[in-house]
């Protein structure tokens, strides 16, 4: 082991659904130096029912018009984002990372690219069995760039 600290530059949603926004994040994120760019990966229908209201926190810098499954929706990374995501981590010499939400999110994941589940996040036991049986966890101090 080298002794260098892997750096991950958490993007999460701040692309706030755009793509154009994502990429930009990748950029910034590869010209400060990181190793990885983290999003995260969802589908909304599998967090929160259609009638949830948003928490306070959420209220304060979105609209009281939408609810909560309205704006997870705007903020859900589709497959085809992901892909052009994943190929320009590859061209700015970054690797690309997401944390899942839900387990379809988890086997895209899975069946894509590399991921990343952190120990702060709530883990379904049915998440963690599919990753194992998919012997698909991914230790972020292995990682390679590109």
């Amino acid at each position: 082991m080298s002794g260098r600290t892997f750096i991950i530059a958490e993007a999460g949603v701040n692309h706030n659904g755009s793509l154009d926004m994502a990429l930009k994040l990748v950029e910034i994120a590869a010209q400060a130096g990181a190793d990885a760019v983290k999003f995260q990966t969802f589908k909304a229908n599998s967090l929160v029912s259609k009638q949830a209201p948003k928490a306070d926190y959420q209220l304060k810098t979105t609209s009281a018009n939408e609810s909560q499954f309205e704006m997870l929706r705007k903020l859900e990374l589709t497959d085809v984002m992901h892909e052009a995501i994943i190929e320009h981590c590859k061209k700015c010499n970054i690797a690309f990372m997401s944390t899942p939400f839900d387990v379809e999110s988890l086997h895209y994941l899975v069946t894509s690219t590399i991921f990343l589940i952190l120990r702060s996040h709530p883990v379904r036991l049915r998440m963690l069995s599919f990753c194992f049986m998919q012997r698909a966890l991914v230790n972020a101090s292995s990682c390679q760039r590109g």
